[in-house]
């Protein structure tokens, strides 16, 4: 039987703190959340590993959790303060969204596949996340109900950049991406000042594309 508690021990002590996480909000959630009761129980073994997991019980999906290392240096990029108001785009089972939850004062969990979000908003209950609440609906056109964010965080790549969710942007807000696909993927920190939205490299990380974020295909003549 696997001892998951040593498991997020060793998560964060070999793939967290040596990558440079060094906010220690980060740190203590990550030690704290349960991963496991957030993967599907085929994959509950491998929750702490440092793995592209399928999301949900289909792995034949082509979605897959964000690394834990890129998930804690993501969350670290985006500055996330006490009174951030976040929108994560594709939470998928809820991971992210509990631990950005812990971060923020709080969290819409945007999730584009109905069975995945009510088996996020169970787990996110059960683990007595009270200040995060799961919608669904398509994740490129986020969340405007809620609109406007400090920080929104997408849960996987865009083939482009995400113009379509710069509009729910606060003033100084920010939005953090995987831009590209394959290993010249990177993560982009986007900030909105003075309505106008731009963006700079921070790390380099690879994530499945999330649905609606392909490059649309080229024109041929």
């Amino acid at each position: 039987m696997t001892d998951f508690a040593a498991a997020r021990r060793m998560m964060v002590d070999g793939q967290i703190r040596p990558y440079d996480v060094h906010d220690l909000r980060i740190i203590a959630a990550m030690l704290e959340i349960p991963r496991e009761r957030f993967v599907s129980p085929d994959n509950a073994d491998f929750a702490y590993a440092d793995l592209d997991l399928p999301i949900g019980k289909d792995s034949q999906s082509p979605r897959r959790l964000l690394k834990p290392m890129a998930l804690a240096k993501m969350a670290q990029a985006a500055a996330i303060g006490a009174n951030d108001h976040v929108l994560d785009v594709g939470c998928a089972m809820g991971y992210s969204s509990a631990l950005l939850g812990r971060l923020a004062e709080s969290v819409v969990a945007l999730e584009e596949d109905p069975t995945l979000a009510k088996i996020a908003e169970q787990a996110l209950r059960d683990f007595h996340t009270g200040n995060v609440a799961v919608v669904s609906g398509p994740v490129v056109k986020g969340w405007p109900a809620r609109a406007p964010y400090d920080v929104i965080f997408l849960n996987g790549a865009t083939e482009v950049a995400p113009k379509s969710l710069f509009g729910q942007l606060k003033e100084e807000g920010r939005l953090i991406a995987v831009v590209g696909r394959g290993p010249a993927a990177r993560v982009i920190l986007y900030r909105c000042v003075g309505g106008n939205v731009s963006g700079w490299p921070v790390f380099d990380a690879a994530a499945a594309l999330l649905p609606g974020f392909a490059e649309p295909p080229a024109f041929v003549f």
